[in-house]
């Protein structure tokens, strides 16, 4: 059943190109299938919301097709049967824009196949997959840049053959299947004419040859799985949903095709005593009475150490100090964020008879009295 792209999308008719952008940036994030791994029609529907997009975004294809319909996009899309692929998708830049690259590598040109042609692709060989890998990293990683040592599992070529797959002085035929073409071309014929049908060939993955006699250790698939440990620079101030593409790092692909690339996303660990806002980071300070009112000098965890904070005197509860530059480097540029440290008035619960005492004198001098409240009270607070 042909789906309906502004259903699809959950727009109008009449949406504006910026009301289309933002409703695919929406389900892009909600069925992106890294965070729906449990989810079996996520994919799918990450695929349509694609696919509504294309169309709808291009303003000749939206023409089209509120014209005549599904039949007016007939030659919109190259995939086989003229249905929308990887291939035809246009606007990676929408999509990294979503999630973040952050070297600027385009994932779906080097990670879906994009920009080249089947025949190139074919000729190349099967391309191995591509690996995802999620780091977590704490605060302090990512405030100052890390450099990560990772064991993953992948194919690697087999030892025995040299990745071709084939017995020792043996080596591949031409497909008897396809004619060494790597394609099956069928014909149909209907009203309208015949029609050409072309499929990749079953028989050699559209290789176009065939092993002549395969290896006894990987039985013909020229790869086995083994651990391998690979070591990463993630620079300073990523953020979770940030992802570096290592290419060519991933599965090696069956019988010497290329190999896939390893998407390394992003994650951050809670911190215990910071949260992240941006590139600064906010730190909770209680601070005594004494300090409150007398001014103190208090030294505090920043980032990769300690740093010294001057609180002065009336210091009001829920007041914000700023710690310049003692926050996650900014990425990709010079600077770094601020710490902002708030601080609180704490007050204890349980009192001696001389403390008492003491707070008892205090209660009763003139300048010890809190101010009336209301409105203007929030006013003065502000400026205090």
């Amino acid at each position: 059943m042909a789906q309906d792209y502004y259903t699809t999308l959950g727009v109008e008719k009449n949406a504006t190109e910026d009301e289309i952008k933002k409703a695919y940036r929406k389900l892009a994030l909600k069925y992106h299938p890294d965070r729906n791994k449990d989810n079996k029609g996520a994919e799918e529907k990450f695929r349509e919301s694609a696919e509504a997009y294309e169309i709808l975004s291009d303003p000749q294809k939206r023409s089209r097709y509120d014209r005549f319909g599904e039949s007016g996009l007939k030659g919109a899309f190259s995939g086989s049967g003229g249905g929308f692929s990887w291939d035809d998708f246009s606007h990676a830049g929408d999509f990294e824009d979503i999630f973040g690259n952050i070297f600027g590598s385009s994932i779906f040109g080097d990670f879906f196949g994009g920009g080249s042609s089947r025949r190139e692709r074919r000729s190349a060989g099967v391309r191995g997959a591509d690996l995802k890998i999620t780091l977590a990293l704490t605060l302090e990683e990512i405030a100052a840049g890390v450099e990560k040592t990772i064991k993953i599992k992948k194919h690697k070529p087999c030892s025995k053959c040299s990745g071709t797959g084939a017995k020792s002085g043996t080596g591949k035929i031409p497909c008897r299947n396809c004619g060494g073409t790597g394609e099956i071309h069928t014909q149909s014929r209907s009203f309208f004419g015949t029609f050409v049908n072309v499929q990749t060939c079953p028989s050699c993955s559209g290789e176009g040859k065939v092993i002549e006699e395969p290896c006894s250790t990987c039985h013909g698939e020229g790869r086995s799985r083994d651990a391998e440990t690979i070591t990463v620079n993630v620079p300073a101030g990523v953020s979770a949903g940030n992802y570096i593409p290592l290419k060519g790092q991933g599965d090696i692909g069956p019988r010497g095709g290329p190999a896939g690339n390893i998407i390394l996303l992003i994650d951050e660990k809670e911190h215990e005593l910071f949260e992240r806002q941006e590139d600064d980071v906010i730190y909770e300070l209680p601070v005594s009475i004494t300090q409150a009112a007398l001014g103190d000098s208090i030294e505090l965890p920043i980032l990769g150490g300690r740093a010294k904070l001057k609180i002065p005197p009336g210091t009001q509860s829920g007041k914000v100090f700023r710690m310049r530059s003692k926050g996650i480097q900014h990425l990709n540029r010079g600077g770094a964020g601020d710490q902002l440290v708030r601080a609180w008035v704490w007050t204890p619960k349980n009192i001696g008879r001389a403390e008492r005492k003491l707070l008892e004198e205090l209660a009763r001098s003139e300048k010890m009295r809190v101010p009336q409240g209301g409105k203007q009270f929030l006013k003065d607070r502000e400026v205090m």
